[in-house]
């Protein structure tokens, strides 16, 4: 069989009393030791708390309709009002504030007529009437206790000074749970003329409640636990509220015009309705109401404006957002602040080639007309100096705080949706100005927007100004890698025009002679072949790539780069194996030409300069060697092999690390040993044709293998 419906609430009011009694009972002896925490009040809370655990105690025996249930109520509530009193003393405002101890021994003096004429009702034999009357009577003073609990609790909290105001917090909320949940209850009984048995049975959780709020107080971190709602929840919060709010009403109207009776009232209320209806739809939705409604939330609710957590991580994803379908930097720069300030579009004004300002980026604002000239040069250093933000309504009011009417444009001022200007400073330098529209809701700004504005214009600059350095940075380096291109070419050219001043001095003493004749021709040849293959390899210059590889003779090698240097007589082969390598020629040919031509021009004239080939293990050896200046082992180890170092007059220093880069790409080895004073000898080393197929077809099994 089931339950009866009084049963169940019998059950539950006896369950909520227990756990309600545990619960003080508990936080009392738990208190005990710790009670200092509570300041001068926490003896008597220890005590109110016990006192508390016996009247739910006698709550649960009696199910609320004893004697000893109420006179267990009285003394509870007596024992929170001295609680209330030595809160009061927690800074002095026992002595101070006169009022508090008659308000407190008045409600003293309620409560023992309450006990008194309680008693009279149980003890003497009264008619129905005079007992009704009694009754509405005890609960009157029980809400005069209540009401009277709550105004001591306000003023408890209220008038206290900042520094005692974290310690009262969670007693004050306690206190304030239990008197307005009695508040409704014997309000409920008063007017109803009977005992709430359903809402009674909830006077333990109430009870759970208060010990709860307590328990926090008592604690160690009661000082940094708050409740701290996001403005997001509160703005969910307040307008679902709003929502209800307006339901009710249009209820309550409708329910007003249907008492009214007859065809027409019933034609008013579907007016009503329809009308309420459809001016919900158009005014809940709208911007404009959202905004006005966040900023009222923003100024009555909460100590700043803004949620920099939640305003740092919108600026951070909007700023941050580089993908695919990003927009520009400069608009994302626009959008970062009006974002703050709720606006919706804007201007970015940047540095242009003049040192004015022009317009970069416009978001969301095509139809406004912007000047080449958007800011004169002259006007920037007001906002470099100021790192001011213009509120453009102060200016067209006739205001003008630093003088910065003289320095705002007239075309921003003549357009009204103009609103605000806010510069973007680093390092003390203008970097820009992001100009925003006026916002949906009208408002004007204060310090906390010229706060924020100001570090987000900071950060902003350092954004642009970083995006500027890198754009130049790229740019330099394909400045660089065209220069690096045009000085490999001009180092060809130049070894080229040395041989031909070579050729052309010799020819002035040997032009007679038909073997000097027939060797210029070939020198001619050389250097036209050797010019187109230049005009060929500008794609390729600086990278050491070479065009392919192929078996070459050695011999053949050193015959060419001799035959180059016959008029030359210090350069002497002294050995001349004849191998078959794998190299691309001409390269291997540059390699040479440029080491030999380095030898000459470190030794003395007449002093002899040394080419050998040699099978040295797997692979030729070509050794330069010559006894010029040499170079000191610093050198070698830092600068031999970098680029645009060089130790000639007029040399370009990008001889070396191109022989090297060449040599590589051949795969092979340039060594060089030199000691100042005494000389230096340079070594290529290139693979023999053998060992490069013995190595290619290793690769080919392991590629087929794997």
């Amino acid at each position: 069989m089931g339950l009866a419906l009084p049963q169940i609430w019998y059950l539950l009011t006896l369950a909520f009393d227990v756990a309600g009694a545990i619960a003080a009972a508990t936080l009392a002896i738990w208190i005990w030791p710790r009670r200092d925490s509570l300041g001068q009040a926490g003896t008597a809370i220890v005590l109110a708390l016990l006192l508390t655990a016996i009247w739910c105690i006698a709550q649960a025996a009696s199910h609320g309709n004893s004697f000893g249930a109420a006179f267990a109520e009285s003394v509870r509530n007596l024992a929170w009002l001295i609680v209330i009193y030595r809160l009061f003393a927690s800074d002095g405002r026992h002595a101070s504030l006169a009022p508090i101890r008659p308000v407190v021994i008045a409600l003293a003096f309620v409560e023992v007529l309450h006990l008194a004429l309680g008693m009279a009702v149980v003890r003497l034999p009264l008619d129905w009437d005079i007992t009704r009357t009694a009754l509405n009577v005890i609960v009157m003073f029980r809400l005069l206790v209540t009401v009277g609990g709550l105004v001591l609790v306000h003023n408890l909290y209220a008038g206290a000074s900042r520094d005692v105001r974290p310690a009262l917090r969670w007693p004050t909320a306690a206190l304030a749970v239990m008197f307005v949940f009695d508040l409704n209850l014997y309000t409920i009984a008063y007017l109803g003329g009977h005992w709430p048995v359903e809402f009674a049975a909830a006077r333990g959780l109430a009870t759970i409640a208060m010990v709860g709020l307590l328990a926090i107080g008592a604690s160690k971190g009661r000082d940094v636990l708050r409740l701290r709602p996001s403005r997001a929840v509160t703005f969910q919060t307040f307008s679902l509220l709003l929502i209800g709010v307006y339901l009710v009403a249009m209820v309550g109207v409708a329910q007003w015009l249907s008492y009214a009776g007859g065809d027409f009232a019933r034609l008013v209320e579907l007016g009503f309705l329809t009308i309420a209806s459809a001016t919900a739809v158009l005014v809940l939705p709208s911007k404009r109401m959202r905004g006005w409604f966040k900023v009222a939330l923003a100024k009555h609710l909460f100590q700043h404006r803004y949620d920099y957590r939640e305003e740092w991580l919108r600026f951070t994803r909007t700023i941050g957002n580089s993908g695919s379908a990003a927009m520009p930097l400069g608009e994302r720069v626009v959008q970062a602040v009006a974002d703050i300030a709720d606006c919706p579009a804007g201007l970015l004004l940047t540095a242009g080639d003049h040192g004015d300002l022009t317009l970069a980026a416009r978001w969301n604002w095509p139809e406004i007309a912007v000047p080449a000239t958007a800011f004169p040069t002259k006007s920037l250093g007001f906002f470099e100096r100021e790192n001011f933000i213009v509120d453009l309504d102060d200016i067209r009011a006739g205001h003008d705080d630093r003088g910065e009417t003289d320095h705002v444009p007239a075309w921003l001022v003549a357009d009204s949706r103009a609103w605000a200007l806010v510069p973007l400073i680093h390092y003390e330098r203008l970097v820009g100005i992001v100009v925003l529209a006026r916002s949906a809701v009208k408002r004007g700004f204060d310090w906390e927007d010229f706060d924020l504005l100001r570090v987000v214009g900071q950060q902003l600059a350092s954004y642009l100004a970083e995006n500027a350095s890198q754009e130049a940075l790229a740019e330099a380096r394909r400045f660089d890698d065209f220069h690096r291109r045009i000085a490999f070419v001009m180092h060809d050219i130049k070894n080229l025009a040395s041989q031909l001043s070579l050729l052309a001095r010799n020819a002035e003493l040997h032009a007679e002679k038909k073997e000097f004749r027939d060797d210029m021709l070939l020198t001619l040849r050389n250097s036209a072949d050797k010019l187109n293959a230049l005009l060929a390899r500008l794609s390729r210059y600086g990278t050491g790539a070479v065009e392919r590889l192929e078996q070459v003779s050695t011999r053949d090698v050193t015959a060419s780069v001799m035959a180059m240097f016959h008029s030359a007589p210090q350069v002497t082969l002294t050995e001349n194996q004849d191998l078959t390598i794998t190299a691309n020629r001409h390269s291997l040919e540059q390699v040479l030409v440029h080491l030999v031509q380095n030898g000459i021009d470190a030794s003395a004239p007449g002093e002899p300069v040394f080419l050998s080939v040699a099978m040295d293990g797997l692979g030729a050896r070509f050794e330069i060697v010559d006894s010029g200046c040499g170079m000191s082992p610093e050198f070698v180890r830092t600068r031999l092999f970098k680029p645009f170092v060089s130790t000639k007059n007029g040399g370009f220093g990008i001889g070396a690390f191109e022989a090297r880069e060449l040599v590589r790409a051949m795969r092979g080895r340039l060594e060089v040993e030199s000691r100042e004073g005494l000389g230096s000898r340079f070594v290529v080393r290139i693979p023999l044709s053998a060992t490069t197929d013995v190595y290619q077809n290793f690769t080919s099994n392991e590629q087929r293998v794997a």
